[in-house]
């Protein structure tokens, strides 16, 4: 088998000695959707989860962490992060504020913590799948740790 480049998502893991599996995929450049992915992996779109970054009037940058084919609530997400209003970040800025891509932006290891809120039903499953930090590259982990180990909340933060 393959060896499986490692990301400096799952180095961070596996320093902190939590257990994950790293998944390939098949990269569509023309379909970067978590449906897609969700389709490659087999799995149901319920447990992948994709990583958005926004920015708050009040706080800055957040991320909020949700299934794959639904969309966060700016107000929900305002809400939960002490905002007043807040938006989806420009996917220009997404490199320099993360140092991820679209399509490869995990929720651990980006360039500076940022407050992280996951939708609620994460942790309805044993395992999720998020970004492993590069396109074709998922991290298959227990929601429990990964929303401990990258200190999240829980809430409803979807439409």
């Amino acid at each position: 088998m393959a060896k499986t480049p490692k990301t400096n998502a799952a180095r961070l893991l596996e320093a902190a000695k939590i257990g994950f599996e790293l998944i390939p995929y098949t990269v569509d450049e023309n379909d970067l959707a978590a449906t897609h992915v969700a389709e490659e992996l087999g799995e149901d779109i319920d447990r992948v989860f994709k990583t958005l970054v926004l920015h708050g009037d009040r706080t800055g940058y957040f991320v909020c962490v949700v299934p794959g084919d639904k969309e966060v609530d700016l107000k929900k997400a305002a809400a939960i992060s002490g905002n007043k209003k807040a938006e989806m970040i420009p996917m220009k800025d997404l490199l320099s504020v993360t140092g991820y891509i679209r399509g490869g932006c995990s929720p651990v290891g980006m360039k500076k913590p940022f407050p992280t809120f996951f939708h609620s039903t994460a942790t309805d499953f044993d395992f999720i799948y998020v970004s492993a930090g590069v396109r074709g590259l998922q991290l298959k982990i227990a929601p429990g740790e990964l929303i401990e180990f990258v200190g999240a909340s829980t809430g409803d933060i979807v439409k």
